[in-house]
């Protein structure tokens, strides 16, 4: 019912709420945003709703028309900062539509919390942003382009700002801010809707009285469904992947439990329908664990929201929000899980939201029909590890790529292994590798998360069977061999703060699986304090290189040296203040011998240098960087270059850390085929180092040996390996050597894919190449990435590779 109104216009205060309190802040006062408005104005600020202790469940804005004309907002904007904005903080905008009567309010309401009970009015409005319940900035704008004010002086100097209020220690503020607010206080303007450009004058910490333009107040506490509602689940869920009742309330959807986590609970309907198209099973979200079981059954009212989650490129997840639930009776059998035969063709062409379902015809079509069901999986191959989120990947297509180990491998773009399916434990996980089998059935509803995208939710879990993979090594070369071992490791951010316990893991993979290569190029090495603060100049990396070579030495390895250097703070992309950066390991003790020449540093570029010989060439500075300057490194690892003389003979290694995959839209995504943005980045990258290396080519007439290696972040078919081969003129990428399973380095989502490379160039013919497969496939892992170790002997006729003596495979 409507809310009776004060004298003054302003409703009267509803029997719930708390007395007015007044919190007197002292800060240091800001000049006033604008003019005082003698109409529109901000009357009252709420970030509180859903805390703990709120009885409002919403964030809102409330404005208020002081003048005696109707005021037109269309085309206007409510826009949030945080009280201390970053350099990259942005103002979240709420457009505005209709009008404001003379003395009338408009409501619009934010962010929904998992705390209280009582609703907003129907709001004039509707946002989604997350306000701060203590402290931030909310300004009425003339417009609906985001503000890019970010002090109150410049805030101050914006025409578009119409009223603006600060509260708690918001630096953007009228003058002084507004009182600290709380789950139980908002701001708000008196009656007389005064403004005199001084927040803390302006307004008063009390409780929240929201208030639309119908003068409507809070809506009591919706009760618990009693009677089943005429909507099923598989109305809700509907023929497509957006239901037909997105942003909609239904009320008494009936179901069964059939299973719970710490957000919510899955039901389905025990009475499907014939309709393939159509999911029987809904996820409700809670936001905390709820007090229903398996085997409940229920009744739920609720708002349909299309749960997007983070990247925009992810489908959605069809749910119910802000749940009023009733169980009817427990103990009720749960329906049969529905064996998971996905179809052979992964996905249908174009944005996967406008058409049609067939569940029938396509991977991705067949889990989406039966969303938040119970599936099932049995006796299936583990394809991706067990991680710390109690997830794995499994294969229910044994066929399809294999891989020696077990895994699966991934070869092509237009074939992204569609049989592969996440599975997340609701209770504890077993410790699986890639290679083990998980025998009898794997049963839970089927979800879809931001990663992995569609995954079986395991309330039952088979029972393990070792698969048998062991870390793969070879044996040291003998001290006076005349061959000549390099290696590639991706040591996954390692920083002087790390524990003992990683420096050894990852010592012993040098020392026992690499067999201790002559020359090691080191990817993702950070400074002396990592990422542990943004905000440092530290930049050296010397303490951890001491750390690491020293604990090589203590497994039994050589005395490594190191060259390398340092970038420029925070421009070589990774972990902000990590400063990650290629380092190059080497053996004195073995011949190896590094070509110091001065000049190399983070900014200058090196040069080929041609010498008296026909064949002859050098490095202008050794070790260099190539072009850090240009675009295709900005924010991204420069390319180290050394030159090394192993007992007379040159050799040239390039360390490569290329820019990561980033922003590159899912497998599992709404668009098919998915957009990779990153290419571009790492396709100039490879261009510019195939420049390189046909500098020194063309330098020393073809003679010069180079090894150009790292973690290239891209696969063996991806265009930036053409590039930076040459289309296989200048360099050869020795992973094409190798069979077709056996191609990679690396697994994501269940996929077995090469990211780090090795390539030679054609004065190079017979190699000893090979992965050593030690972390990737494995629970217990020193890095996310597999080494990988080229041996040169010195009689290289012909173009052969010879194969790594392993002794453990």
């Amino acid at each position: 019912m409507a809310t009776p109104l004060a004298a003054s216009g302003r409703p009267a205060r509803f029997a719930w709420l708390l007395a007015a309190l007044s919190v007197p802040v002292a800060l240091l006062a800001a000049p006033p945003a604008h003019a005082a408005s003698a109409d529109l104005v901000i009357a009252e600020v709420y970030g509180g709703g859903g805390n703990a202790g709120a009885q409002l469940k919403s964030d809102f804005v409330e404005l208020a028309n002081a003048g005696s004309a109707p005021f037109d907002v269309t085309g206007h904007s409510v826009q949030y900062l945080p009280a201390n904005p970053s350099a990259t903080a942005t103002w979240q905008v709420t457009p505005l539509t209709g009008s404001v009567a003379p003395g009338g309010r408009y409501l619009v309401k934010q962010a929904d919390g998992s705390g209280g009970s009582l609703l907003l009015p129907d709001a004039d409005a509707t946002g989604g942003i997350a306000m701060a319940a203590g402290a931030g900035t909310i300004a009425l704008v003339a417009g609906t382009a985001p503000l890019t004010c970010k002090t109150a002086a410049d805030c101050a100097a914006d025409t578009s700002i119409k009223d603006l209020v600060g509260y708690g220690t918001a630096v953007i503020r009228e003058t002084s801010p507004a009182p600290t607010l709380s789950a139980t206080l908002a701001a708000a303007r008196p009656d007389t809707l005064a403004d005199t450009d001084d927040n803390a004058a302006d307004f008063t910490a009390q409780a929240p009285t929201p208030v639309n333009s119908k003068g409507e107040g809070p809506k009591d506490p919706p009760k618990p469904p009693t009677e089943p509602g005429d909507k099923r689940i598989r109305d809700v869920q509907g023929k497509g992947r957006i239901s037909p009742y997105a942003d909609k309330l239904v009320e008494g959807v009936p179901g069964v439990v059939t299973a719970v986590d710490g957000s919510g609970f899955w039901i389905q309907d025990p009475q499907p329908d014939a309709d393939d198209a159509t999911s029987e099973g809904l996820f409700v979200y809670t936001g905390s664990r709820p007090a229903v079981a398996a085997g409940d059954s229920v009744l739920v009212t609720g708002t349909v929201k299309e749960y997007r989650p983070s990247s925009a490129a992810n489908q959605t997840l069809t749910e119910l929000e802000a749940p009023l639930f009733s169980v009817l009776s427990s103990g009720n059998p749960l329906p049969a899980p529905v064996p998971v035969r996905l179809p052979t063709r992964f996905s249908a062409a174009g944005d996967l939201e406008t058409l049609d379902l067939q569940p029938g015809s396509t991977t991705l079509d067949w889990l989406e029909a039966r969303e938040g069901m119970l599936v099932s999986v049995a006796d299936v191959r583990v394809v991706g590890a067990t991680t710390q989120y109690r997830e794995f990947w499994v294969q229910t297509r044994p066929k399809e790529n294999p891989s020696p180990r077990g895994g699966t491998v991934y070869t092509a773009y237009d074939d992204p292994n569609g049989g592969r399916l996440q599975i997340h434990t609701l209770g504890e996980a077993p410790k699986l590798d890639v290679g083990d089998t998980l025998l009898g059935t794997t049963s839970g509803p089927l979800h879809y998360q931001n990663f992995g995208g569609y995954t079986l939710y395991a309330s039952a879990v088979g029972t393990e069977k070792d698969g048998g993979i062991r870390r793969q090594a070879v044996a040291p070369l003998p001290a006076k061999s005349t061959t000549v071992g390099v290696a590639t490791y991706n040591v996954e951010n390692l920083a002087a703060i790390d524990d003992d316990a990683k420096f050894a893991r990852l010592a012993e993979g040098v020392v026992t699986n690499l067999g201790s290569p002559e020359i090691i190029a080191l990817e993702e090495i950070q400074d002396d304090n990592g990422a542990l603060t943004t905000s440092d100049p530290v930049v050296s990396a010397e303490q951890t290189l001491t750390r690491f070579t020293a604990a090589i030495r203590a497994a039994g390895g050589p005395a490594y040296q190191w060259r390398q250097i340092d970038p420029v703070d925070d421009q070589d992309g990774g972990a902000p203040g990590g400063n990650i950066r290629q380092v190059f390991l080497f053996n004195p003790e073995r011949g190896v011998k590094f070509v110091d020449r001065p000049g190399g540093d983070s900014t200058t570029s090196v040069q080929v240098v041609k010498g008296k010989w026909p064949w002859d060439v050098a490095l202008s500075a050794s070790p260099g960087r190539i072009n850090p300057g240009g675009a295709a490194w900005r924010s991204s690892r420069k390319p180290l270059v050394g030159e090394f003389d192993f007992r007379g003979r040159k050799l040239f290694v390039v360390a490569n850390h290329f820019n990561s995959k980033g922003g590159d839209q899912p497998l599992h995504g709404r668009n098919q085929p998915p957009v990779r943005s990153s290419e571009t980045q790492r396709l100039q990258q490879a261009q510019e180092v195939n420049a390189f290396v046909r500098a020194l080519s063309k330098a020393s007439d073809g003679w010069a040996e180079v090894v150009v290696l790292g973690d290239i972040n891209d696969y063996q078919f991806a265009p930036a390996m053409d590039a930076l081969t040459g289309n296989g003129k200048d360099l050869k990428p020795l992973i094409t050597t190798l069979p077709k399973n056996e191609r990679y380095s690396y697994v994501f989502d269940g996929n077995s894919q090469a990211l780090d490379h090795i390539l030679v160039s054609p004065s190079i013919r017979t190699v000893q190449y090979g992965m050593l497969h030690i972390n990737a496939e494995f629970a217990d892992q020193a890095s996310d990435h597999d080494p990988q170790l080229v041996r040169l002997p010195l009689l290289n006729l012909l173009p052969l590779n010879l194969g790594l003596p392993y002794t453990t495979r």
